[in-house]
């Protein structure tokens, strides 16, 4: 999959970090030896950002995302520059502003002095590839992304929230806009049964709900965000079953999202 054309291919399946990932280096360069070379770091020195730090000219083949909370351009400076340290890079391919979920905050982000004068001046150096933006307010985010400053959306996506079907992929299709998705499991809700399953159902592997947001074409990325060397090995083992799920997969997985939206509890 080709995000831009600055950038060099990618695998469809990609790596993430979060607060309490217990990956460790060597965990994440298993990872990237797989095939998997899109890595999207949450921010706080962990495995994956030691991975990175440490891959010298391996860099080149990877594409990297780095989360930006700030709003303002002093403090995006100061979370970019520390990136850049601590990865040990000259460059982040993709900058995402994390979180954006009112039109006040996107105003700030655009006003004079924003994050986001900010992160353009780093495109005209060089030091940026591309910038994105990581919402759960679908709708405003595709209202967004059709000013046509943005470069890449991110995006929750699973068999149970499904909106980005209706709300955002047809927007960033036109637009020719990647979209990255993330929360495949629905935070591992659904691969747990529901009290409505129907006899004899097998509750979907984590390989089995990736694939299903990679079925949808407008997806360029799914992430995965295993916690430890075990569950990373089980959700990369569909490497090794690379296929788009049959119509009866597909209709099950909706059918078991339909089930997980009902009774896992409210989710954002």
């Amino acid at each position: 999959m080709n995000l831009s054309a600055a950038l060099p291919p990618v695998c469809r399946l990609g790596l993430a970090t979060r607060g309490g990932s217990r990956l460790r280096p060597p965990d994440v360069e298993w990872a990237i030896a797989r095939g998997v070379n899109y890595l999207n770091w949450c921010g706080h020195p962990d495995g994956l950002s030691q991975a990175v730090a440490a891959l010298g000219s391996a860099r080149s083949g990877v594409v990297l995302g780095v989360q930006i909370e700030a709003r303002d351009g002093a403090q995006a400076a100061t979370e970019f520059e520390r990136a850049l340290e601590t990865l040990r890079t000259d460059y982040i391919d993709v900058a995402t502003l994390y979180y954006v979920e009112s039109e006040g905050e996107w105003r700030q982000i655009l006003a004079a002095g924003g994050g986001w004068d900010y992160l353009e001046r780093q495109k005209r150096l060089g030091r940026l590839r591309m910038i994105g933006l990581t919402s759960h307010q679908r709708k405003l985010a595709a209202r967004w992304a059709d000013s046509g400053r943005l470069d890449l959306l991110m995006i929750r996506y699973n068999a149970a929230h499904r909106g980005a079907e209706r709300d955002v992929f047809p927007a960033a299709r036109a637009l020719g806009l990647p979209v990255v998705t993330f929360t495949g499991l629905r935070w591992k809700a659904l691969l747990d049964p529901t009290p409505e399953d129907p006899p004899g159902f097998r509750t979907p592997s984590a390989a089995d709900c990736y694939r299903f947001c990679l079925a949808d074409p407008h997806v360029a990325v799914t992430l995965t965000a295993p916690g430890n060397r075990r569950e990373i090995e089980h959700n990369l083992a569909l490497l090794d079953d690379w296929r788009p799920p049959s119509a009866e997969e597909m209709a099950a997985m909706r059918a078991h999202g339909d089930r997980t939206r009902r009774h896992a509890g409210k989710f954002w």
